[in-house]
């Protein structure tokens, strides 16, 4: 697959303008984050409209705020308008979100998780039988299939979450899993996988990859990545787990500092590894060659994510460097 790319908010850049010109520079599929402030189905139904043939995804789309049936909805209404090139995003977002913005407990996040896919598989498919399911969290009956073909990717950090991936997702979208860890944590989805007899090389690895490019400042583009990696691994305990795996010391270091309201020094903590295991950066050659190895190893799709500390003309010139050729 070519790579996919994250559209950035509307409050920071046009998402309509960067996914057409995203669709004419070849990538493969275009994705709509959704926190706060937009919502992500409504914006990728005007994409429908605006593009022809590029893919469309949310990147991603919360278990919590929105019951299994309307996500099946919402993904089924965007895909029919897109003629099938819808992708369902889906994740258990963080505490701070589900409990501060949606005033919803954060409660059992990996079954919400487990039980919203499988319901949404299930409205979401072609079958001639009416969709019933009587789980932990939800029990629904007596509704008819969508008759859509939509595929649902997870994104997923811990071991838990990952079984989920392997039990029933299409695709996993791993964010701030260091990119030499990939391998192994996918190692869990594949044995999980085949325990439920499904084929692990059907499920698509798809990983976030923070990007940011500069050729007058190279310098500068990394810096970019080391405000994004700061800001995840400060503000979210299960993103912090994640880097830590790899480098415990340093994300602790970064998470201290973010704590104590030190944002600037929690950005200098993020060393130039955590940077190279993290993302792709640099000059364009440097970072198109980064992107080359990520997708000649384990991944399938690299969704390109342009942080925002690289808005603007970074941002452009990232895109435009990491474009398909």
């Amino acid at each position: 697959m070519e790579p996919g790319l994250l559209l950035p908010p509307a409050d920071v850049m046009d998402p309509v303008g960067v996914a057409t010109t995203a669709e004419e520079l070849g990538y493969d599929s275009v994705w709509m984050p959704e926190l706060w402030g937009s919502d992500a189905f409504v914006q990728l139904g005007v994409l429908a409209r605006e593009t022809e043939e590029v893919g469309l995804g949310t990147a991603i789309a919360n278990v919590f705020s929105r019951s299994p049936a309307v996500v099946a909805m919402a993904a089924a209404t965007v895909d029919r308008f897109a003629d099938g090139r819808m992708t369902l995003g889906t994740g258990v977002s963080t505490p701070k979100a589900v409990e501060d913005l949606h005033g919803m407990e954060y409660d059992r996040p990996v079954r919400r998780a487990h039980e919203t896919i499988a319901i949404a598989k299930r409205y979401l498919s072609t079958s001639d039988e009416p969709v019933s399911y009587d789980g932990e969290l939800f029990e629904v009956a007596d509704f008819d299939p969508l008759e859509v073909d939509v595929p649902i990717y997870h994104a997923a950090l811990g071991p838990a979450n990952r079984r989920v991936v392997a039990r029933l997702a299409d695709g996993w979208i791993p964010h701030n899993v260091p990119f030499p860890d990939l391998d192994d944590a996918f190692a869990e989805i594949e044995e999980t996988a085949r325990a439920a007899d499904r084929d692990p090389a059907e499920i698509t690895v798809a990983p976030y990859v923070p990007a940011a490019v500069s050729e007058e400042n190279p310098d500068a583009a990394r810096d970019a990545i080391r405000g994004h990696v700061a800001y995840y691994v400060g503000s979210g305990e299960g993103y912090r787990r994640a880097v830590a795996q790899r480098f415990p010391d340093a994300a602790a270091t970064v998470a201290d500092h973010w704590r104590d309201g030190d944002r600037d020094a929690a950005t200098e903590a993020v060393t130039d590894e955590m940077v190279d295991a993290l993302g792709v950066a640099g000059s364009p050659s440097a970072a198109r060659e980064q992107l080359e190895r990520l997708q000649a190893g384990l991944v399938d799709l690299p969704i390109v994510t342009v942080p925002a500390q690289a808005a603007g003309d970074l941002a452009l010139e990232t895109i435009r460097a990491l474009a398909p050729e």
